[in-house]
Parts: structure tokens; sequence; C-alpha cells
């Protein structure tokens, strides 16, 4: 399909041309079952017919807490088949944090596993919305004629990490999906023999309107801690699979469990990871652990994905004085980088923008434009005045995170996790990635407390406890104090990025 969009589509109209060229061919495998492109395609028509049948309507937001599953699929593609907006919590959500973005959504349907159901009848916040549905449907009914879509109807409703103050709903429209899928493709380079373990859900949609199959991989996203490797490690033999996109924590504790059995998943041809930033330390691990396949690292974010990407044995070489490379700018995106300031921005025109900018090499906060770009926020009017910018119909997103353009894109942090000092400002993912690199150091910051520069660190060895705290000391830096924790906070998405806000109250207490 050409990169231009009909007064009258939907996102899954892509699926159906996967699905027609494609009918045989496996779309999804989980667990020891396998559907295939045909299957799943009359499954979805069913399940849009059914839903019509009971009372979801074009436009109505339809909340799907659904394991990520074949079920998950058929359910989500059948809500955009009769125009309803699928909103979608991850796994890992709190029952705080399910209740306020239902407060927020306003659902007019939910949609269950049983256990789901039965939460939801005990939860305020779920026992209000009017109908609830489970995941079974009537396959002998006739499927029904669909409501037509347009490029800016909403589809897809969801949730940022952050876990204080007003939730951010990102919306996505068709067309912003259709944008999305465009950007995505060249990185993912699907061939028509892929088999592809997506842990991240909406790579297996892209997968689903690309005709690639995906496996789901054995693995609980809710405790990311109870991954068992040696089963994902099993799973990529048993079925073959030749491309992995998936969080930098989970191709870590992969390539880790292979280099530590002394193993190689030879079928693996691709990786791509994101989500969090990854050092060279930890680069060196992936390629040591897949020592033929092509390993790709993407910088993005919920709101602007993809914005960049590095080849692993680029990042390997590449040098890290200043800040963490993250390769070239994706041609679907556009990067500038503006003073940091905590104030939100207005610009009247481009030119007011680019007066905003820093020299270059300069660092400064990383934002962001493109078609793929998320440009609204369901009911939160101060987020989108926080972080977009709007000239006539051009949005940049602010990232929040810090960092400067030399040829290629470097990050330098958060840039509310950034420590000014008299030199200037000094970055926390320099000391991040020193540490990593230190023996017996599982993860490791920075931070001001008490008006000292302290190193925060979490050991894989406690046994190396005073070797670690030698090393640091050994840096030019001089640190206030070394401060060991059994844990260091990350995000509940990916397990990867550090939860800095978590870890201040942390270290406050």
């Amino acid at each position: 399909m050409e990169n231009t969009l009909p007064d009258r589509f939907n996102i899954v109209d892509l699926f159906h041309e996967a699905a027609r060229m494609n009918p045989g061919k496996p779309a999804i495998i989980y667990r020891e079952n396998s559907i295939s492109f045909g299957a799943l395609e009359t499954a979805v028509a069913q399940t849009a017919a059914h839903f019509l049948r009971k009372g979801i309507r074009k436009g109505d937001r339809v909340l799907v807490f659904v394991p990520m599953s074949d079920d998950l699929y058929r359910t989500v593609l059948a809500l955009f088949r009769i125009g309803a907006v699928a909103v979608f919590l991850d796994e890992w959500v709190s029952v705080k944090r399910l209740v306020e973005c239902c407060r927020l959504a306003q659902c007019a349907a939910f949609i269950g596993t049983f256990k789901g159901r039965v939460l939801a009848r005990l939860l305020p916040g779920l026992r209000s919305i009017p109908l609830h549905l489970g995941l079974k449907y009537d396959a002998d009914q006739a499927v029904l004629s669909f409501p037509e879509t347009q490029p800016d109807d909403i589809a897809l409703i969801t949730f940022t990490t952050g876990s204080t103050g007003t939730p951010k709903a990102a919306i996505r429209t068709h067309g912003l999906l259709f944008e999305q899928f465009q950007a995505l493709i060249p990185l993912i380079d699907p061939a028509p023999g892929d088999i592809c373990m997506p842990v991240l859900p909406i790579v297996l949609l892209i997968n689903l309107g690309a005709g690639v199959t995906s496996v789901i991989a054995d693995f609980n996203p809710r405790k990311p801690d109870t991954m068992k490797p040696e089963r994902i490690a099993g799973q990529i033999s048993r079925l073959g699979v030749t491309s992995m996109i998936a969080s930098p924590f989970f191709v870590k504790q992969l390539s880790r469990y292979l280099k530590g059995s002394d193993l190689f998943l030879k079928t693996i041809q691709k990786i791509l990871t994101g989500g969090a930033p990854v050092f060279p330390a930890e680069a060196r691990t992936y390629r040591e652990a897949f020592p033929q396949a092509h390993i790709g690292i993407v910088y993005g974010s919920t709101e602007a994905e993809p914005m960049s990407m590095i080849a692993v044995d680029a990042l390997i070489a590449s040098e890290t004085a200043r800040g963490l490379n993250v390769g070239k700018v994706e041609p679907a995106a556009t990067v500038k980088i503006i003073a940091i300031t905590e104030d939100n921005i207005t610009a009247p025109h481009e030119e007011a923008l680019s007066a905003l900018e820093v020299a270059p090499g300069e660092i400064g906060e990383i934002i962001v434009s493109g078609k793929h770009v998320l440009r609204d926020y369901l009911n939160n009017p101060e987020a989108l005045k926080r972080n977009k910018i709007f000239i006539a119909d051009k949005c940049w997103h602010r990232t929040g995170d810090s960092g400067f353009l030399n040829g290629n894109l470097f990050l330098t942090g958060r840039c509310a996790s950034l420590i000014r000092t008299p030199n200037g400002l000094l970055s926390t993912f320099l000391f991040e990635n020193r540490f990593q690199a230190i023996t017996g150091v599982e993860m490791g910051t920075v931070m001001l407390l008490n008006g000292q520069l302290t190193a925060v660190i979490e050991l894989a060895d406690s046994a190396r406890r005073d070797t670690v705290a030698a090393a640091i000391r050994s840096l030019p830096e001089a640190f206030g104090d070394i401060v060991f924790i059994p844990k260091i906070p990350r995000d509940p998405r990916h397990n990867s990025k550090i939860d800095y806000e978590k870890l201040r109250g942390l270290l406050a207490r």
C-alpha cells in the first residue's frame, strides 16, 4: 500500500491485505496453538459482528483487559474493524492506576478474561462501565456490514508509564497507526519467511499488517524477574524463530543465559531492542550471545517511535565520553535540540522555535516531529501544553530527554536528572555507562544527595562491594558518598530504565 491514505481507511485494511496474500501462513503462535492469517481474519470479522450485536458502536471507547495472546489481537482488530476505540492497559498496571485510567477514559464497554471480569465487578471504576463482555463470540451468526472509518478517527488509546499525576492517555488514529507502520517497517525489515518473537505488544500488531508470523514469548510481563530464559531459548529453537523485538531487559537476560550455558540460537538473524538506554558493556553481551545476528538498538518513546537506531557493533565501537550514541535520526523523524526549561513552550512560527535551539554539539532537550508523532492526549490539556509545541499544523513532541547532535544523535539522560555544576550540565548517562562497565555492578547512577555528588549502585555480586567501591573512588570525579541498595527501581513496562522519581523517594527515607 502506498504512503497515501484514501478518505475512507481503517488500519485493519493492512491486516486484511496480508491475510489474503498469506491465508494459510501462521499469524500468531501462542503456547501450543497456532492460528493462520485466514482463520484469524474470519475470527476478526465474526468477533466484530458479535460486538455490534452486543451494542458496541463506532466511536465507543472499550477497555481491553486481555493478556498478550491471539485473543487480544482478535479483540483489538475487531474493535478497529467497527470503528470502536480500543483502550489498552498494560498487564503490569496497578489496581489504583487501573481505576484512574478508567475514570479518565470513560469507557462504554469492558472486554476481559474471566479473572478480569471478576476484578471489574469488584472495583467501582470498572463496575460502572455499562457493558461487560468476555472473550467468547458466536461464530455461527451472519457477518454484518461494518461502519466506515476515516484516517482521523481514533483507533487506539494507550497510557504512558508515568506513575504519578494524571495518566497520559496517548491517542492514535487510524492514520497515525498507518504512519507508525510506515516508519517502523524499514527497521523491522520483514522477510517472507520470518518468524518473529515480538515481546512489545504494538510490534505484533505491525507484524499482522506485514504478514509476519509472530510467536508470543512464554514470559509474564507482570513479573519480569521471574523470566526463565531457558524456556524462551527452547521456544526459539523449537519454532525456528528468526527475529526478536524485545526490551533490553529481555534481550540481556536471554544473552546472559546463552553465554553462561555456552549455547547459540543459530536461527536468530535479527534482533531489535528499545525502550531503555543500552550502554556498550551490555551491547557486548548481546553480540557475544548472538555473534551472527544483525542487532539494532532503537531510540523512541510512546509518542514518537522511532527516532533513531544504531547497530550494536557501531555502539560498541562508539566514543562515549560525552553521551550515549543512539545513531542517525530516522528518515520519518525530524529532531531539534532546544534549551532546557521546565516551562511550557509556545512558538508562533518556525523562526521562533529555531531561536530556542542550542548551538551544535551543546546539550539540550530533544524534540521531534514527523507524521508518526502522536499529537494529542485524552482529556489532559496540561499534558498537551507541557509536551507539545504546535506551529500551524505541525506538532513537535518534547521528549523530556537531554542530548546533542553531532552527526548522530547522542543521549545524556533525562532532563530532570541532569546535575548542574559550575562547569555546566553533568550527564547521568555518562556515569551509568561507566558504572555498568565495572565488574560486579548490575546498574548504577549518580545523584545529588544533601548537596553531594553520590553514586547509587545495585550490585550483581554482593561479594564485590569493596572492589566496586574502590573502582568508583578511582574515577576522576570526587564522589561525596557511595550508596549501595538491593535494587534500583525500574520502569514497569520494560523493567530496564531507571525510575529516578522512585529512586529519589527511596533514598529520602
